[in-house]
């Protein structure tokens, strides 16, 4: 039988290293194939920072351009204010410098220009986006427009020109802006910087990104965030600080927001690429773990049908010849027989009935009573003295009350304490002490049955509990399985070797719930 047992082990151990193996394989194969996904990942979030990269760059040398183009707007712009100013100061026809300053005026086609007198109606203007017909005096918005440089005043009677002169009914007024080309250019500038702007935060690898100002504090604006995350500032703070630890930023310079950082990481999808083996072995072995008690729980209900059936089938059998002897007993006593004889017959029958009573109860519902567990201890012990070999010593340990209140079945517990016992005597080989002690704590009563006899090894206790596991050579394997299955299953305790050392003995303990 412990062959048997040892070979069932070897099988399940077969089976558990097959299931690692292929869960490992599995896992091998499907990291590979995440692994190779986020490199994909990875490879698009480079390229997209490269051509964020790129892009910086094309912005910056274009607003770079732009700025010369600017810078030379201005220049026309000042020369025009100052050649109309010095033509006013000159006011000489035949003057050379004064035709010189009216040739560079006539040459102006993309200033805009208006003349106007002190109540600023309009007396003449080119290169305007207005009707001149219809526009009589500039005001409101249009002044706006006009007073983003001071005008030029100049005073026809005294000759007067300068931009800080006394304001009069003499004076007049010279404004001018910067030109369509100059404003075009500003328009475009601005949309590419905001679209690029667009680009970064909105962008086809969904890489959050977060701008900052110089500072790398201030966020001016970010992307591919939930909506919640992007609305509570310590989220958004967290993620940045998480981005600086991570990684270099991509440093950009506009004329509108200065020296910039782009902060980024990695995409959602490649972050949650790193918990996806973790996940997938948690799924799997909650998976084997749940078959796995399933198909134990259809093990066990299949095996307590068996055993109930068994259990009942034994019984129905030792019930007919047991009726039998005692028809016998009842007529030896009518005959001349020694008592003696038929009382210890009568005694055997009796343990007979009582084995069988055990039987009927194994799988049908048992009734517990509160019984005294030293009177039935006692009685037992009684019994198996005159059964056992004399060579056996016994020693009692009881508390000191009279009384050790337990719920048990008295037929079915005094099974597990004569399987215990007759272990007992056959692991001291016959000669030995078997010390019975009962003791309490708390809530709680133990039993335990020590042996002097050859003791356990740690693989012999992890199996004894088995079924078809015996040292014996004509042995089944049973009783030890069916006295655990009495206590844990009928009586709600524990059954377990408290110790045991080869060589010296073991002792085995019952724990139960103290009756009222």
């Amino acid at each position: 039988m412990t062959y048997n047992i040892t070979k069932k082990r070897n099988r399940k151990r077969i089976l558990i290293i097959g299931a690692i193996i292929i869960i490992a394989v599995s896992l091998w194969y499907t990291n590979r194939l995440v692994s190779k996904m986020a490199q994909d990942e990875r490879r698009n979030v480079e390229i997209w920072a490269k051509s964020i990269h790129q892009k910086a760059s094309l912005v910056k040398n274009t607003e770079l351009f732009f700025e010369k183009l600017r810078n030379e707007e201005k220049r026309k712009v000042k020369l025009l204010a100052e050649a109309t100013k010095r033509s006013i100061m000159e006011n000489n026809a035949n003057s050379n410098s004064y035709s010189f300053y009216l040739q560079i005026i006539s040459n102006n086609k993309t200033i805009p220009v208006v003349l106007t007198d002190y109540q600023l109606k309009i007396i003449n203007a080119i290169n305007v986006d207005f009707n001149k017909d219809t526009v009589d005096i500039i005001a409101n918005d249009l002044l706006k427009d006009f007073t983003k440089y001071p005008p030029i005043k100049f005073n026809y009677i005294t000759g007067e020109v300068g931009e800080n002169i006394r304001d009069s009914k003499t004076v007049n007024y010279f404004f001018y802006k910067d030109s369509k080309i100059y404003t075009e250019i500003k328009t475009y500038l601005d949309g590419l910087t905001h679209s690029f702007f667009s680009d970064v935060v909105i962008n086809s690898a969904s890489v959050p990104v977060i701008i900052t100002d110089s500072t790398q504090s201030k966020i001016i604006s970010s992307g591919n965030f939930l909506s919640t995350d992007v609305s509570n500032k310590k989220k958004m703070e967290n993620a940045l600080n998480r981005m600086k630890d991570e990684g270099q930023p991509i440093e950009i310079e506009f004329s509108e927001f200065g020296k910039s950082y782009i902060f980024y990481e990695n995409s959602y999808l490649l972050r949650q690429f790193k918990f996806y083996p973790y996940i997938q072995i948690g799924v799997i072995i909650l998976f084997v773990l749940f078959s796995y008690l399933v198909f134990s729980s259809f093990r066990r209900s299949e095996q307590n049908q068996v055993w109930a059936g068994m259990a009942k089938e034994t019984a129905h059998q030792l019930g007919t010849p047991l009726s039998s002897l005692m028809a016998w007993i009842e007529m030896l006593k009518l005959q001349n027989v020694d008592k003696s004889i038929i009382t210890e017959m009568q005694k055997d029958i009796t343990r007979l009935d009582e084995v069988t009573q055990r039987f009927s109860k194994i799988g049908s519902k048992v009734k517990l009573k509160q019984e005294d567990l030293q009177k039935i201890v006692l009685n037992a012990i009684e019994y198996l003295k005159t059964r056992l070999s004399k060579k056996i010593t016994y020693q009692m340990v009881f508390p000191e009350q009279k009384e050790t209140p337990v719920l048990i079945n008295t037929h079915l517990f005094n099974w597990v304490i004569e399987n215990l016992c007759k272990n007992a005597v056959d692991a001291m080989e016959g000669e030995g002490e078997l010390t019975i002690c009962i003791s309490e704590e708390g809530e709680n009563v133990f039993l335990d049955i020590s042996d002097t006899g050859k003791g356990m090894d740690r693989r012999m206790i992890s199996q004894v509990f088995a079924p078809g596991f015996t040292t014996k050579e004509r042995g089944w394997g049973l009783g030890l399985t069916l006295a655990q299955r009495i206590i844990k299953m009928y009586h709600h305790g524990k059954i377990f070797v408290k110790e045991s050392t080869p060589g010296i003995g073991t002792t085995f303990r019952i724990q139960l719930k103290k009756g009222k």
